[in-house]
């Protein structure tokens, strides 16, 4: 039995949902966004949203599934957000209305913010490393790092365990 791949289909459907929320939409604005949505929410219940990795490239976090993934994407379907859990889309409004009208080069500065994940990786680890989300835990985050560690441990088991049936 193959496990249903719900982080595809919430990828799609929070791409979809900032394609028809959101102005002045690239793709370096797209991968912005995304990496918010998850580190935002990895910092609250310690796991993110889309099953996406970051890594950290000049202009920002860019996640490497992206580009497979979308081809082929059609922003004109209906977005379906009964995909999310109700804390996932109140992070997918409060994204979509804080970049509503920002153009990415605005929204550069935001993830070069000096000890966040972006930041930490491409200084300790350089450019093109992967962006490890518990950088993400500190004093703000909603869940402390041992409980974020048994959550991420237990979904890549489940992972595991499903992917090799």
């Amino acid at each position: 039995m193959k496990l249903i791949n719900k982080e595809l289909n919430k990828r799609i459907h929070a791409i979809l949902f900032f394609c028809k929320k959101v102005k002045h939409l690239n793709k370096l604005k797209i991968f912005k966004l995304l990496y918010f949505l998850d580190f935002i929410h990895f910092q609250q219940v310690g796991r993110p949203i889309t099953d996406l990795e970051y890594y950290a490239f000049d202009k920002g976090p860019v996640p490497m599934r992206y580009y497979k993934e979308t081809i082929g994407f059609a922003p004109s379907e209906k977005v379906d957000l009964t995909v999310f859990t109700k804390r996932e889309q109140e992070i997918l409004n409060d994204l979509a209305w804080a970049f509503k009208e920002t153009r990415v080069e605005d929204m550069m500065e935001s993830t070069y913010l000096t000890n966040e994940p972006w930041d930490k990786t491409k200084r300790e680890g350089g450019l093109y490393k992967k962006i490890d989300f518990f950088l993400s835990l500190d004093e703000n985050a909603l869940i402390d790092k041992e409980t974020a560690r048994e959550r991420y441990s237990d979904i890549n088991e489940t992972k595991k365990i499903f992917a090799s049936e």
